[in-house]
């Protein structure tokens, strides 16, 4: 698990346990050259980098004259093409993180492993290879699953956040179908059920934005809104 540390040694991730308005956010500031979260940011990238590769054998093909199963949605009954095209495609990407949501979110329950007293940012094979982790183990497969299924990289993200009211932080993936209110997925549900927008969790704080290539760091456009974390503390 995200270790929680006390907050006078300054502030791992931990995995959080089960107040006003909505904070607006700049999300992809570029980080201090001291942010205290960059090492440990950089230190799992180059882990991650270094353990991706084939997850699995490549589907066997198709039988010639069989065709995989789909579903169409029926068309809607007004509007021109542009438009029903673009309303289809949002509709079925928004189904498709909603079950991802709900496919990981069943899936901890099964999988959810603490950390222990050492904080680990597992790798997604190392989450994979121990069959399960804590929240940011369990974070990877939602981050990697939409990327596979066809999310841009620049759409998806992994994120810590932070609870100000008790200390608490947590790994999320946010989606950013819109870029100044981004849909969040929580593997666990330990901060959410569903995949409700940022805005709708105003308890919550997000603090940094990363991949396995890039980094950024959150920062509030409201001048009353509750600070962030201190610090975080390297593997």
């Amino acid at each position: 698990m995200l270790g929680l540390l006390i907050l006078a040694f300054g502030l791992g991730l931990g995995c959080a346990a089960f107040g006003g308005p909505p904070t607006r956010y700049a999300y992809f500031a570029q980080p201090s050259v001291d942010d205290p979260w960059s090492p440990k940011i950089a230190g799992w990238q180059r882990r991650e980098v270094r353990d991706q590769g084939p997850l699995e054998p490549a589907m066997p093909p198709v039988a010639e004259g069989a065709s995989p199963d789909s579903t169409v949605a029926p068309p809607d009954p007004g509007g021109d093409l542009r438009s029903k095209y673009f309303s289809f495609r949002a509709e079925r990407k928004r189904a498709m993180a909603r079950d991802v949501a709900d496919w990981i979110q069943a899936q901890a329950r099964e999988h959810y492993v603490p950390d222990g007293p050492i904080d680990h940012w597992a790798t997604l094979e190392e989450t994979l290879r121990s069959d399960g982790d804590d929240c940011d183990g369990l974070e990877l497969l939602t981050f990697h699953a939409l990327r596979d299924l066809g999310f841009a990289d620049t759409e998806v993200f992994r994120a810590i956040v932070y609870r100000p009211a008790d200390g608490q932080h947590h790994m999320v993936t946010l989606w950013f179908e819109d870029p100044e209110d981004p849909w969040v997925i929580d593997p666990t549900g330990a901060m959410t059920h569903g995949m409700p927008r940022m805005s709708q969790l105003p308890a919550w704080v997000p603090i940094k934005l990363f991949t396995d290539k890039v980094e950024y760091t959150v920062r509030p456009n409201d001048a009353h809104a509750p600070p962030t974390s201190l610090a975080a503390n390297d593997d």
